[in-house]
């Protein structure tokens, strides 16, 4: 074992948990500014895409449009389930508590949410918060994986069984199927993914942050794996 593997692996979970927790790999420069260009205006016309979504309780019970957030030319790129009432008045993906939760979880391996991309398997809130239907996680899958192929990530990672089920088309137990690296294939490009517990979920059911924990360590070694630089 590595001493990066013993230092995480020496982290205790409860810590990061507590309430005071503590390239492609070389970038191009001269790239940067048509690159961004070209994702600014694949997003845009994916954004007019999803908002102009027809016969769909969801978007016509919804307040508010969440498409995604964050840096757009990020390695890493975070799938949460669906917009809740924070996140609908605000505008943005993973406020309020789960917002809060999320960082910790994120600064626990070094990684700074502002940082990186994120974005949800669906972009309208459901109503009362209720889990999306398969069929409405079918239909949103759609413009989930666009959205991954314009943001083209180094690695994903899927919080909760809503982001699961839009990625692997499976609706098994998140408990069996978190914690393992997988890849999908998206325009002929390969992303490795991983996924976890939803930090809601975390919320409502804290025995389960030690699996996090064992999720969050398996991130931390993969980006260190691939020389990802955020």
């Amino acid at each position: 074992m590595t001493y990066k593997e013993k230092l995480i692996n020496s982290i205790e979970a409860d810590f990061i948990f507590s309430k005071n927790p503590i390239n492609r790999f070389k970038i191009n420069n001269s790239n940067i500014i048509k690159n961004d260009l070209n994702k600014n205006e694949q997003i845009n016309q994916l954004k007019k895409q999803i908002n102009s979504i027809q016969n769909c309780n969801l978007k016509e019970k919804s307040k508010n449009f969440i498409f995604g957030d964050g840096n757009i030319n990020s390695p890493i790129m975070i799938v949460g389930e669906a917009p809740s009432l924070e996140e609908e008045k605000n505008g943005k993906t993973f406020q309020g508590e789960d917002g809060s939760l999320l960082k910790k979880m994120l600064l626990a391996i070094n990684i700074k949410k502002e940082k990186i991309y994120s974005t949800y398997a669906i972009n309208f809130r459901p109503p009362e918060d209720r889990k999306p239907t398969s069929q409405e996680i079918k239909r949103y899958s759609v413009f989930l994986k666009e959205h991954i192929s314009i943001i083209d990530p180094k690695v994903l990672i899927l919080f909760g069984s809503t982001a699961m089920e839009s990625i692997t088309s499976s609706s098994s137990k998140i408990s069996n199927e978190r914690g393992k690296w997988k890849e999908i294939i998206l325009k002929n490009k390969t992303y490795p993914f991983i996924i976890t517990f939803n930090p809601s979920y975390l919320i409502r059911f804290p025995e389960n942050k030690k699996y996090s924990w064992e999720d969050l360590k398996k991130i931390k070694l993969k980006i260190e794996d691939l020389k990802i630089q955020i």
